[in-house]
């Protein structure tokens, strides 16, 4: 079998990816962020002076995942202040650069209320920016706790559900340090599961049609010394078919009241296939992926994104002659219609558990789900 061994002892060391930093060179504050499109054949960083630099960043996907699209839109929200633009205007356009993941509009309105309330109290535009951005990095460091906690509350629920070790896990899309403030979300739990000794196997979808899986959870488990194979996403039933899945770890861009997920495209079909082959499929992600406003999956807003994603094969650092529309390399007719969505949406009733850095929920109900959302307000409050 063509895959990744683990390596232990001095050997297996953590991801520590810089995917986003706030910088202030004499020129001006600016966003830097490690462009995830050019990924793992390069390591490359954006610089963005302005909001509009970091929407089309997003819409690239050159910065993407939940909790760090919160954590852009909130140091968003203070580059535009820092360099005395528009901010409520600024904070428009971002929160609607990618309308599926709700943390985006999460982290704009957080910044962008430090933002409002300094200038009520003070009227001081310096102020205020400076509240903009102490919002956007307590909210980075707030992420890197919860990413802390949902690896220890998932690596408890595996060892609960899986007793023994010897985990073999499917994930799907990118979940790790890329997307988020500490060691990501989904994939932080596997990798708490390789430090203890207890993954055996970590198996890594491609996620067509971008190959966020190939291109970077790969790079991860690559980088943090972990057992891992990659697969063609319809190879996965094949697997689950064949008894070496034990559990299925994926994040979340948002989570509806019901607990029903939205998810990369082609999570659900693997919902369905896990509990068919009786495994669990267990949703990883923060607090702030729960969108109480939104009350269940049929209301959740899907991202429909370009067809070219799918009817190009997309290899921006090597430039191709002739390319089609999106500059990759054509794999389809000329002129082929293709659909492609960004994002399904799995029902409450085929996720087993939902692991945020507050608590489990499982099974997953309304109710639940509201508890727990209500029991962390009153924690923050008090």
């Amino acid at each position: 079998m063509a895959d990744q061994y683990a390596q232990t002892g001095e050997d297996s060391k953590p991801t520590e990816i810089p995917a986003i930093r706030w910088e202030e060179p004499p020129e001006g504050p600016v966003l830097v962020l490690l462009d995830q499109t050019r990924l793992p054949a390069e390591e490359v960083e954006l610089v963005c002076t302005d909001a509009s630099a970091l929407v089309e960043a997003i819409r690239s996907l050159a910065v993407r995942g939940a909790p760090l699209l919160g954590i852009a839109g909130a140091y968003g929200v203070a580059l535009a202040a820092a360099r005395g633009f528009d901010v409520d205007e600024a904070a428009a356009v971002l929160a609607g650069a990618r309308p599926t993941a709700v943390n985006l509009a999460v982290g704009v309105r957080r910044a962008q209320s430090a933002h409002r309330a300094e200038l009520a109290r003070s009227g001081d535009e310096k102020q205020a920016a400076g509240a903009a951005l102490a919002a956007a990095r307590a909210l980075h460091q707030e992420d890197a706790a919860a990413s802390s906690a949902m690896a220890e509350r998932g690596l408890t629920l595996l060892d609960e559900l899986l007793p023994g070790g010897g985990h073999r896990i499917l994930t799907h899309c990118n979940t790790g340090s890329l997307v988020s403030g500490g060691e990501g979300t989904a994939f932080a739990v596997a990798l708490a599961a390789h430090r203890a000794g207890r993954l055996r196997r970590l198996w890594v979808d491609e996620t067509r049609p971008l190959l966020q899986g190939a291109r970077l959870t790969a790079y991860e488990a690559a980088r943090s010394g972990m057992a891992y194979t990659l697969l063609t996403d319809n190879a996965a039933g094949s697997l689950f078919a064949a008894g070496e899945v034990d559990a299925v770890l994926i994040g979340a861009d948002r989570i509806a009241a019901d607990g029903s997920v939205a998810n990369k495209v082609g999570s659900y079909p693997l919902a369905v296939l896990a509990r068919y082959h009786h495994v669990p499929f267990i949703v990883v992600a923060p607090l702030t992926t729960v969108d109480p406003d939104t009350p269940d999956g049929a209301s959740i807003e899907v991202e429909q994104r370009a067809g070219h994603e799918v009817t190009e094969i997309a290899a921006p650092q090597v430039p191709v002659a002739g390319g089609g529309a999106g500059g990759g390399i054509p794999v389809a007719p000329l002129g082929t219609q293709a659909y492609n969505p960004a994002f399904d949406v799995t029902p409450p009733e085929l996720v087993t558990a939902i692991v945020t850095e507050e608590g489990v929920v499982s099974p997953v109900t309304a109710e639940a789900l509201a508890e727990l959302c209500a029991r962390s307000r009153q924690m923050t409050i008090s």
